[in-house]
């Protein structure tokens, strides 16, 4: 049997089309948190003109018996926002605690491309933009929740045409939230055969355990078939997330199933979000574009498989 760090789920698919309470042509990409001691899953949902929008689904225990909206919860609003003319998607949800708010980032797919996008909310009911806080191409952003040095720290994915189009993991720096500097590029994509050589980019938001701020990434491997997506492991310095203390060399979770090989986009497990619940994992991902799965695993493990990685 192949080993992965994280077990699926034995009910997987967790979510689908099948479980929506409207139409709707595929459900997957969730960002995941916890509110009211439930966990929320802000859905990226697909409709049958290829334009996304996002939908909460909240279960007691994450697993079974999600509660979804009936309508969505968050749809593009190209009048006021245009660069949400062709939908929102991916969102990523960090929680800020000093703001007493959480914060979501998320890609605007514009007519200039995928760019990054922000918006806040108390309830998850009602919602207030940030607007666009990165510009095209760009996406794959999440927020840490504190500050370093008084400033707010986000990690994305900018897209270059130098290079053959491989893109690397960034930092970037803010006083409020809006407006961002001090770019560093902290994490790239390896070259030549390796599962990540082809890009890289941030899955969920980066966790803070005693180690280090762990996250996990997804890297792209093109072959004669088409791309594989599968994830692997950085631990950056808890003070300083410059800088990058561990990086996993071999993939710990990649598509083997029907559901995540098979799909609108074949060979896929793309997690938004993940909750850490009593000392485990439960991390929500996407698969082939077309459902949500859910895989688990030993916060303590996943710690300790990471910091006996390769330094970097």
């Amino acid at each position: 049997m192949a080993y992965e760090l994280f077990t699926r789920c034995q009910g997987n698919p967790i979510l689908s089309v099948e479980d929506w309470p409207y139409k709707a042509n595929s459900v997957f990409n969730a960002a995941a948190t916890e509110i009211d001691g439930k966990v929320l899953l802000l859905v990226r949902v697909e409709d049958y003109r290829g334009i996304s929008h996002l939908t909460t689904a909240v279960s007691d225990d994450g697993i079974n018996n999600w509660k979804i909206d009936s309508a969505p919860t968050l749809a593009s609003d190209e009048q006021n926002y245009p660069e949400e003319i062709w939908g929102i998607e991916d969102p990523r949800i960090t929680r800020i605690d000093e703001l007493g708010k959480w914060m979501i980032c998320y890609t605007s797919y514009s007519t200039g491309g995928p760019l990054v996008s922000m918006a806040e909310t108390s309830d998850f009911k009602t919602f207030s933009r940030v607007g666009v806080v990165l510009p095209p191409e760009n996406k794959d952003a999440a927020l840490f929740p504190v500050k370093f040095d008084g400033r707010w720290a986000m990690l994305h994915r900018p897209v270059s045409s130098m290079n053959n189009l491989r893109a690397n993991i960034w930092l970037s720096f803010s006083p409020n939230l809006k407006h961002w500097g001090e770019h560093v590029e902290i994490i790239h994509a390896r070259r030549g055969g390796w599962w990540d050589a082809s890009k890289i980019g941030l899955c969920t938001p980066p966790l803070a355990t005693e180690q280090g701020w762990l996250i996990i990434y997804h890297g792209v491997k093109s072959t004669p078939s088409g791309s594989i997506y599968r994830l692997g492991l950085v631990m950056l310095d808890l003070d300083d997330p410059r800088k990058v203390i561990r990086r996993s060399s071999e993939w710990v979770f990649g598509p083997r199933t029907n559901y995540e090989r098979d799909g609108d986009v074949d060979d896929v497990v793309f997690p938004c979000g993940w909750v850490e619940r009593d000392g485990k994992l439960y991390m929500y991902y996407g698969a082939a574009d077309s459902c949500i799965g859910l895989a688990t695993a030993e916060l303590k493990d996943v710690v300790d498989y990471v910091m006996n990685c390769p330094a970097e």
